[in-house]
């Protein structure tokens, strides 16, 4: 029996990957061992060519992504050094793009697969395993049925093939492929996240997305899609994050899919991630949202730019005011977590624009602001503008932008280093009542002046070169404040903005980092109020206001569980509030399995 391995690269030891457990499932019925490995791409490398080696497999799939490529590339070598016999087939749209180039430059690989493998997979390893028509220095000995293979002749040349889909013959609107996961995998991964999709393609045409490359949109028919979602609850997953190019390209198909996650009981804990296009929401899909029990649903919006012009060269329709519109309807009920995208590097984009756009999208508060940098992949559209733009950009993965006809390398550097800022402090969930404050009263509403401000005295700092504790964050942020020019925050030694900086600084380090990291600086009162807060836990308050009539089925036990789950802080101003006034109010910060849940005013005076 063959030994076939299929092998990823993730980013993350957190990730998974869907594309190698789609082949080994493609495989499934044949007379072959199928098996997977996964690795990341900060693994040592004698470490992977070790556990490679260790399956000796006679077929050796990868597969090939823009954060793992480089990695593959010095992998190859390697494993054709320490296993020659072995039949080395790669995937992925890393390869499925100038295959010729990257066949000829990566003499160990001897089959690539074009575009979606499972049909492709299917008819190699029928031609190697069943009919044997293979050579012992891998070469086929027919040509291949599936156009989608790239493969060697004997005197070297390379027959290029074609990207290919995967189509139901029956109903060319759907795609009916095997299911990924099995049984026996989930206890080890359904910590991880687990990616599924229910569609291929994409509506639209962005000329920096591969989805530019192919047209139309393929949907798995709902029955499946509902006993797959059936199948992750069952095995308590942690996450289902959808890989969906757009999931609601069609109501008729993803309405189903939401109002059945809707109606999950309360006790899964399956939260489910789709990127959407929110400007093409209408009121009875708001509607199923914002009615989702809390946490179950997530939502990735790409916005990208808010410059028409930019829109334009990208190919790309946004509906501003209906995107503004239908996100504020979505945050009404705080039930779910809403994050958007800007890409950095678009054509046209000057800073001054990209500083408008950042703007555009911080107002809109969700809870995070992923600032991504243009990347030129394989196939799409972006390479088609590289000479109108005089685009540089990285020859190697992730052939991210250099610069362009309007931003200059050393604005890209620049932009990297305040993207670095604003993922430690906004998109952690750090620091955001205070800096709100600050972009506020000392920089006119200005959220992008205010970062480059701090992105500046970050560098001078050094801080970028450096791994920062999370502690130290607020220390580096409170020094900025101190040393901002008199002209921009008046009298900002005076007694008000030490006072509510000192005050939203703690209320923000009690949310952040499950409330564990409170600078020594701040002025950390809890001991001063002893006696109220032990009268609150033991119940002496009037009925009502002590800890059992505030927290559900309080019970005291001793004071290091109590410090575990609770914290209670007094401020000078009104922290809490949408509107900072000067008035004593008393938090009780409650933790849920030691993240931060939410905050309750006491009446304990």
């Amino acid at each position: 029996m063959k030994n076939i391995l299929w092998l990823a690269f993730n980013a993350k030891y957190s990730h998974t990957s869907l594309a190698v457990r789609y082949l080994r499932q493609a495989t499934a019925e044949m007379n072959v061992s199928s098996n997977i490995l996964e690795l990341t791409i900060n693994n040592y490398i004698p470490d992977i060519l070790s556990e490679i080696y260790e399956h000796k497999p006679d077929i050796l799939g990868i597969s090939c992504y823009i954060w793992n490529i480089e990695l593959v590339k010095q992998v190859l070598p390697l494993v054709r050094k320490v296993l020659p016999d072995t039949v080395i087939i790669c995937g992925g749209p890393e390869v499925s793009y100038e295959v010729t180039n990257f066949m000829q430059a990566n003499p160990a690989v001897d089959f690539v697969v074009r575009g979606e493998a499972e049909e492709t997979v299917q008819e190699l390893l029928k031609a190697i395993v069943i009919r044997q028509e293979i050579t012992p220095d891998r070469l086929l000995i027919q040509p291949p049925s599936a156009p989608g293979l790239a493969y060697r002749l004997g005197d070297g040349t390379v027959v290029a093939g074609k990207a290919v889909t995967v189509l139901d013959e029956d109903n060319p609107r759907y795609f009916t492929g095997a299911f990924a996961y099995i049984d026996g995998e989930m206890a080890e991964v359904k910590e991880k996240i687990l990616y599924y999709e229910t569609s291929r393609g994409c509506p639209f045409s962005c000329a920096y997305c591969l989805s530019c490359a192919t047209k139309g949109v393929r949907f798995r028919p709902w029955d499946m899609v509902r006993q797959e979602l059936d199948f992750f609850v069952r095995h308590d997953v942690r996450q289902v994050k959808f890989v969906d190019r757009t999931f609601n390209a069609s109501k008729e198909h993803f309405l189903p899919i939401i109002q059945y996650i809707k109606e999950l009981p309360a006790s899964c804990r399956t939260n489910f991630h789709f990127e959407i296009a929110v400007d093409y929401l209408d009121e009875e899909t708001i509607s199923t949202l914002q009615s989702m029990p809390k946490g179950r649903v997530q939502l990735e919006i790409g916005i990208q730019t808010t410059n028409p012009r930019v829109l334009q060269h990208i190919s790309r329709v946004n509906h501003w005011e209906d995107i503004c519109r239908n996100i504020k309807e979505l945050q009404k009920n705080h039930n779910m977590h809403i994050h958007t995208d800007l890409i950095i590097g678009l054509p046209g984009e000057s800073m001054e624009s990209f500083g408008q756009s950042f703007n555009d999208l911080y107002a809109l508060k969700t809870d995070m602001l992923q600032l991504g940098f243009l990347k030129f992949l394989k196939g799409s559209a972006m390479m088609d503008l590289v000479e109108e733009f005089d685009y540089k950009y990285m020859d190697i993965g992730p052939y991210e932008v250099l610069s362009n006809n309007v931003l200059d390398y050393g604005q890209i550097r620049w932009l990297h280093i305040l993207e670095q800022v604003f993922e430690l402090y906004h998109n952690a969930g750090r620091c955001l009542k205070t800096t709100d404050y600050m972009i506020e009263k000392f920089f006119d509403g200005n959220a992008f002046e205010f970062y480059s401000r701090f992105t500046d005295y970050w560098e001078q700092l050094g801080n970028h070169k450096r791994s920062i504790s999370a502690r130290d964050l607020y220390k580096y942020l409170w020094e900025f404040f101190e040393k901002l020019p008199v002209s921009d925050v008046g009298q900002r030694t005076g007694p008000d903005h030490r006072l509510v900086m000192d005050n939203l600084m703690r209320f923000d380090a009690l949310t952040a980092d499950s409330g564990q990291n409170r600078p020594e600086f701040l002025n950390w009162n809890r001991e001063k109020y002893q006696a109220q807060t032990a009268a609150f836990w033991r119940d002496k308050l009037p009925e009502g206001k002590g800890a059992s009539g505030i927290i559900a089925g309080f019970q005291f036990t001793n004071w290091r569980e109590l410090n575990k789950k609770y914290h209670i802080e007094f401020f000078e101003v009104t922290v809490a509030d949408e509107v900072v006034e000067r008035r004593q109010q008393g938090l009780l910060f409650i933790y849920t399995r030691g993240v931060y849940d939410r905050s309750v005013e006491l009446d304990i005076f």
